[in-house]
């Protein structure tokens, strides 16, 4: 029990209070972002929006609707890959991914979405939640690094990008250290990661169906063409005249940093808006105009969910036959 000794009422208040202070949290780091952002003012920010007539009724029921499409993907994902070990309805997956959602919108790089997902379901089987959770951000992982790579290789050819290559062969040298310690560290299986071995971890993915694992990286490849073929839309939006090629070249180039930077620069004074910012200065994208779009991403595909996940986390109520 985690409040053990307290009576069933207490017990209940203490849950609730958990409930609604998750939800306050959420709301109250989604309010922080917007108006405490250094690059960009959220009242210029909304004047901007009224003054652009490219936002209207019809385009911004489209930007929704491309939402929804993002989602559905993640959350069937999510389904395919729990369906491995237990079936479960689309509903249910919805709940579990949106509440999960805003239960971590505000922990690192949304760590919190691993125990927010695994309280869905039994203790016995909240490790192995967590495990395919990874796998499902793994597999994300792996296509944005893909397409960023195909992406970032054609950028830095086609618009000779002013690398800093002595920070890039800190970076590589980093990642080969890396590398062999993870080697070794397979090797010798004595490594252990959520509380399973590394040799039970391969055994997992071993166990994993082949047929499972394509169907999950192939929704992860079309979720990916979703959103990014928003950011796209809303260059369109905005009046960027960029052909789709030399867009999506950058988008992706962009998505690859932006989820290399949060693991490996967490000292460096580079964030994410900065980066897109540089990428899309090299096709002749302003500044504020970008920003707005990384800001309007984030509010559609993170802030939007997070508001329906609200919900899910207020009715959250714990399997029946376990505790916390």
């Amino acid at each position: 029990m985690l409040i053990g000794g307290l009576s069933y009422k207490t017990k209940q208040f203490f849950f609730v209070l958990i409930k609604l202070s998750i939800v306050v949290g959420a709301f109250y780091f989604i309010y922080q972002k917007l108006t405490t952002n250094e690059d960009l003012d959220f009242g210029e920010f909304l004047r901007f929006l009224r003054r652009n007539d490219a936002f209207s009724a019809k385009n911004i029921i489209f930007l929704i609707i491309l939402t929804i499409f993002n989602w559905f993907f993640e959350i069937l994902k999510w389904k395919t890959l729990v369906g491995s070990i237990r079936e479960i309805s689309f509903k249910n997956a919805m709940e579990q991914s949106l509440g999960a959602l805003t239960a971590s919108l505000f922990t690192p790089n949304r760590i919190g979405e691993y125990g927010a997902k695994a309280i869905y379901f039994e203790r016995s089987r909240r490790k192995e939640i967590m495990l395919l959770n990874l796998i499902s951000n793994m597999m994300q992982m792996s296509v944005t690094l893909i397409l960023g790579i195909i992406g970032i290789t054609i950028m830095h050819q086609k618009f000779n990008l002013q690398i800093d290559y002595f920070r890039l062969l800190k970076f590589s040298l980093i990642v080969i250290v890396i590398a062999i310690f993870t080697v070794f560290g397979l090797h010798q299986n004595k490594f252990r990661i959520k509380g399973f071995s590394i040799e039970r971890l391969k055994e997992f993915i071993r166990q994993l169906s082949k047929s499972i694992a394509i169907k999950a990286f192939v929704i992860s490849f079309l979720r990916y063409l979703i959103f990014s073929f928003q950011f796209y839309i809303l260059l369109d939006f905005f009046g960027v005249r960029v052909n789709y090629y030399n867009a999506m070249v950058v988008i992706t180039s962009m998505y690859l940093i932006s989820s290399i930077i949060p693991s490996i620069f967490i000292f460096d004074v580079v964030i994410k808006g900065s980066v897109a910012v540089y990428l899309f200065s090299i096709v002749g994208v302003n500044a504020f105009t970008t920003l707005s779009i990384i800001t309007i991403m984030w509010l559609l595909n993170f802030v939007l969910p997070s508001i329906f996940g609200s919900f899910y986390v207020l009715n959250f109520n714990l399997p029946k036959t376990n505790d916390l």
